[in-house]
């Protein structure tokens, strides 16, 4: 489960992200996204190539979304996968994870589609998550709109992984869109302040102090907290659900909890792919400088290319 020590790449990611401190207020979060809007835009300018991007709205239960569609260089129609960013429901947006999502769309062969959705503390639960199955239920009634073939699978990373992995439960819930895959990558779900990952690493990107904000920002009870479609470690079954690829990293505080639901997808029947990055940090598929990174995006696309049938 553990390395010895951080991957150096890794390590070196982590000391230049930690000149940045988190912020834990209102007016820090405003400023921070402020910030970071056109520093990422300067940053993605020469992204690693795709056949097409294409910007645009798609509509929410409270208003539309913003979305970038990023296709193949190929011929269409593709299969979507439906890609959520992490960032603790307050921070991180599509140009957080541009880049990511051009090597997901390169390695696996099927156009990505990644939504924005609002976040907390201005919209707490279950604001997200609605405008996440909204997303997904879109893509579903309108194939076309995004070069598809009809095949969805959903994706995301940290607080992205959480929806990706409610939006599958709630799909299999409700009889909504046949969802045909989920890639969670270090999912914010299952944490416990107990767990030897929280204990050992927390203070590694996430400290004890971000994680409580973040909850503080986006639960408004604890009846929040306990609802599966907020986190669905909570469901007493998950049987339903659509196969899994979850990825962890060894020195991520949330290590233990996205393991253990990858385990509760393997008790409840779910064909389940589990790895642990052992050497690597909470967020390291968004580092552009870690070579792992690309590893790992490479493995979820391989995984996504063989259930929707892409070579």
């Amino acid at each position: 489960m553990n390395a010895d020590r951080i991957d150096p790449q890794a390590k070196a990611a982590l000391e230049r992200q930690q000149r940045i401190p988190m912020p834990h207020s209102r007016y820090g979060l405003k400023l921070l996204r402020l910030l970071s809007g056109p520093l990422m835009r300067l940053r993605n300018r020469n992204g690693p190539p795709v056949g097409r991007t294409i910007d645009r709205t798609i509509p929410g239960p409270a208003g539309d979304l913003d979305a970038r569609l990023y296709l193949p260089d190929a011929s269409g129609p593709f299969p979507t996968v439906v890609f959520f960013h992490g960032g603790g429901y307050v921070l991180g947006s599509i140009e957080t994870h541009d880049w990511l999502c051009r090597h997901l769309t390169r390695e696996s062969g099927c156009a990505v589609l990644s939504v924005d959705y609002r976040l907390a503390p201005e919209y707490p639960f279950p604001a997200a998550v609605e405008d996440a199955y909204a997303a997904v239920e879109w893509v579903a009634a309108h194939p076309e709109a995004v070069a598809g073939d009809g095949q969805i699978a959903v994706a995301g990373d940290s607080a992205g992984g959480a929806l990706a992995a409610v939006a599958a439960l709630m799909a299999a819930e409700r009889d909504g869109p046949e969802i045909e895959y989920q890639a969670l990558c270090y999912p914010s779900v299952g944490i416990d302040a107990d767990q030897p990952s929280v204990r050992e690493h927390a203070g590694i990107v996430l400290g004890e102090d971000d994680m409580e904000w973040f909850r503080e920002c986006y639960y408004e009870s604890e009846i929040h907290e306990r609802n599966p479609y907020a986190d669905p470690t909570n469901a007493g079954d998950v049987s339903g659900v659509a196969p899994a690829t979850v990825v962890t990293a060894g020195f991520d505080p949330l290590r233990d909890g996205g393991k253990a639901y990858a385990e509760q997808l393997v008790r409840d029947g779910v064909p389940t792919r589990y790895e642990n990055y052992a050497d690597m940090i909470h967020g390291f598929m968004t580092l552009r400088d870690v070579d792992r990174a690309r590893d790992a995006i490479a493995d979820v696309a391989g995984d996504l290319a063989d259930a929707l049938e892409r070579d």
